[in-house]
């Protein structure tokens, strides 16, 4: 498949991408030149530069993905690209420790006046007594946002001798107690009450111009700011005047409400200290972005789960679930070709056994995914399955039970048909190997490891059987590599379940049905 990227990306990150695909890097691409040429690719890789809008993923019409080597999406259009069934995904851990470490040197920076007084030495002025600053040593920093890179600088600053609160509506605060941090209720306790506020928040509706005039007037006039996070959570205006009227001892600022920043009242303040958005600016911190990203582009163009996927309606798959993942398509698709006359209404999806009770969501759009492909006329992705379902009247139900009979764990999927009975399949993982069994079709056991094309029969159970779809089989010229027969009791309902070589086309189909006197006959290709 075919990859472009448009910004620049470490070359390890290309060189991942190349093993498997075509890989163009075209740089300072403007937006005519990008709607020109994006039709052709199967996967866009951008840093913040590119801008991904409405106009050019409705020109990507090959688009499986669309990646950002980095932590945040701001500048690509997350609804459009769900819409159309692209995955967005970033690399969030690429640059977790660079970014952390940034922001303890510039809040070591601007406790120190470092740079100040490394300008002054360079232009050879020797002022010590003008650039005397303040330890560290046991004062207290205030985290806005106890999360990874948050988390990180608390252990840092802990390790300098600093007390730590915080605030994050999010966390736990068995978890906040853990790290040895004082959780406090809300944003105006830690500016009151730090001597170094840090922030580590999204940008967001409800983090812009977060800390404005009036909380900034919170801050006691020897306290100092840092922002290592995203710019426009600082009304940059009202921190400049703060500065230079003396109710805020120094600020240290890596990222700004528009960049670049040619043009600030914030330029030339002596008490401040300006990076240009140099948090993940490390070899270390490009590189693992370039290699993170190019990984999570690959898993996406082979059909797999992405970890950090920003626009699935899912959380987090576990380790333990992941074999599940294909099984789930695969389930789905063979209740949508054994409910022949289509789906409507409530799918449930069973979890049991030992995978009950974890975040299943992602194996429930599995499902609906191997449903839906059956039938759409559009590609099915696990971003646009719940809109797409929607549209149709499809809705999906969970259910977890820790029972799950003679199996570790089961998946089970079951609907409505239209003709009011229940069409119900099942399948499991077995160890070791991950090796996938479809263990229910018709609501009869079976044992069959899936195959890229199956068919299965329900009929009465009688001789002879199995010779006949064989004979059959043989005559169309179709090899059978496997066949499994299940049933409940002898001499009543059976199901034969065969994995082929070649698919089998819908006139030999019900030829065999008819032959055998069949209830149903169903040909499946499974992804």
């Amino acid at each position: 498949m075919k990859v472009l990227v448009t910004d620049p990306l470490a070359p390890a990150g290309v060189e991942t991408l190349a093993i498997d695909h075509d890989v163009d890097v075209m740089t300072e691409l403007s937006k005519p030149e990008l709607l020109e040429v994006i039709g052709g690719y199967d996967a866009l890789v951008v840093r913040s530069q590119t801008q991904v809008d409405a106009d050019v993923i409705a020109a990507g019409k090959r688009l499986k993905v669309i990646a950002r080597a980095g932590v945040g999406v701001d500048n690509v259009d997350l609804d459009a690209a769900t819409r159309s069934g692209i995955v967005v995904c970033n690399a969030p851990q690429s640059n977790i420790i660079s970014a952390a470490e940034h922001t303890v040197a510039m809040l070591l920076a601007v406790a120190r006046n470092i740079p100040q007084a490394h300008a002054a030495l360079s232009e050879g002025r020797w002022e010590r007594s003008r650039w005397t600053g303040t330890e560290v040593y046991g004062k207290t920093l205030g985290v806005l946002g106890l999360g990874r890179i948050g988390g990180l600088v608390a252990k840092r600053c802990q390790v300098l001798g600093m007390d730590v609160v915080a605030y994050d509506p999010f966390l736990a605060p068995e978890r906040a107690a853990r790290m040895d941090v004082e959780l406090l209720p809300s944003v105006e306790a830690v500016l009151s009450r730090a001597d170094f506020v840090t922030v580590h928040l999204p940008r967001n509706a409800e983090t812009a111009n977060l800390l404005d005039a009036d909380r900034l007037a919170l801050m006691r006039p020897d306290a100092r700011l840092i922002n290592v996070a995203r710019g426009g959570i600082i009304d940059e205006v009202a921190l400049a005047e703060a500065l230079r009227e003396g109710r805020l001892a120094g600020a240290a600022l890596d990222v700004f409400a528009s960049e670049p920043l040619t043009d600030s009242p914030l330029i030339g303040l002596p008490n401040v200290v300006l990076t240009p958005h140099l948090g993940a600016s490390t070899s270390e911190a490009q590189d693992k972005a370039g290699t993170q990203v190019a990984e999570f582009v690959n898993l996406a163009l082979a059909g797999e789960f992405i970890p950090s996927a920003l626009n699935l309606q899912g959380g987090p798959l576990d380790d333990a679930l992941r074999p599940f993942l294909p099984l789930a398509e695969r389930l789905g698709r063979l209740l949508a070709a054994i409910a022949e006359d289509g789906i409507t209404g409530e799918i449930t999806v069973e979890f049991l056994g030992g995978i009950a009770g974890h975040d299943n969501r992602v194996l429930a759009l599995g499902v609906l995914r191997g449903v839906l492909a059956a039938a759409a006329t559009e590609p099915v992705t696990l971003v646009n399955a719940p809109l797409m379902a929607e549209h149709r009247g499809i809705h999906l139900r969970e259910v977890d039970d820790p029972q799950s009979g003679d199996y570790v764990s089961l998946l089970r999927v079951r609907c409505v048909r239209r003709d009011g009975t229940i069409a119900r399949v099942a399948g499991t993982v077995l160890q070791p190997g991950d090796r996938e069994r479809i263990v229910e079709v018709w609501n009869t056991p079976i044992d069959v490891e899936p195959a890229p094309h199956m068919a299965f029969f329900r009929y009465d159970d009688r001789p002879g059987v199995i010779g006949a779809v064989g004979t059959a089989c043989g005559t169309a010229d179709v090899n059978i590599a496997a066949a499994q027969v299940g049933r409940s009791a002898g001499g009543g309902e059976a199901i034969m379940a065969l994995a082929l070589d070649a698919a089998l086309t819908q006139d030999v189909l019900a030829d065999i049905t008819a032959s055998i006197g069949a209830h149903e006959g169903r040909a499946i290709s499974l992804p």
